[in-house]
């Protein structure tokens, strides 16, 4: 498996593309892009996107765990315009079992990331958005909760974790179920927000 700089130096010989221009399209120094081209440390992975977007490369697979949590470099076999991320569940959550499937996904990741099966009905709604138990959910434990957003939460003293919207009424925050015969939570000091919901999709088969 090569290292994704070692891929992109390999295409810039193919197309003649010298650092100093790659750097102005990227609109950053020359040193820093010898630096990353060279691997002695390595950019966000947005910037690394861009670099194979310029080098006609497309994005390239990558496993979401702890070697990539922060950029390792390392990248997956080509699978253009998509990230695979694993599929986890509410037992182990952001640490999914060793030889979890992967499921593709086309976020680019903030932090580490993982799939959940949603269970129960407390944030199917008859109206508006609607994520019923069985749809799949992409949980970014790198992304800022904000209000509206859709979370795994854990209040204090509950093991289990709950998926429900992030809301704020009269300056007091609440997770929400999106099903209104739920009652919704109240956030307490040392509720931890364990990542936000950042894509739903459904399996037919």
């Amino acid at each position: 498996m090569k290292k994704w700089n070692e891929l992109a130096k390999a295409r810039m010989r193919e197309l003649g593309l010298t650092q100093e221009k790659l750097a102005e399209r990227l609109g950053v120094t020359q040193g820093g892009v010898g630096h990353w081209i060279r691997g002695r440390n390595n950019p966000p992975l947005a910037t690394i996107d861009e670099i194979l977007r310029i080098l006609g490369m497309g994005r390239m697979g990558v496993v979401c765990d702890d070697a990539v949590a922060e950029p390792s470099g390392v990248y997956a076999t080509p699978a253009l315009g998509a990230f695979r991320y694993p599929l986890s569940d509410w037992e182990h959550l952001a640490e999914p079992v060793e030889g979890a499937p992967t499921v593709l996904s086309d976020h680019l990741a903030d932090g580490p990331c993982y799939w959940l099966t949603v269970e129960g009905d407390a944030m199917n709604s008859p109206m508006g958005l609607s994520v019923p138990a069985g749809m799949m959910v992409l949980v970014d434990s790198g992304r800022i909760a904000e209000i509206g957003a859709l979370v795994i939460a854990r209040l204090p003293g509950n093991p289990v974790a709950v998926f429900r919207q992030l809301v704020e009424e009269g300056g007091q925050r609440y997770l929400q179920p999106l099903n209104p015969t739920w009652p919704k939570l109240t956030w307490e000091e040392g509720t931890e927000v364990l990542g936000v919901v950042v894509q739903a999709s459904i399996r037919l088969g």
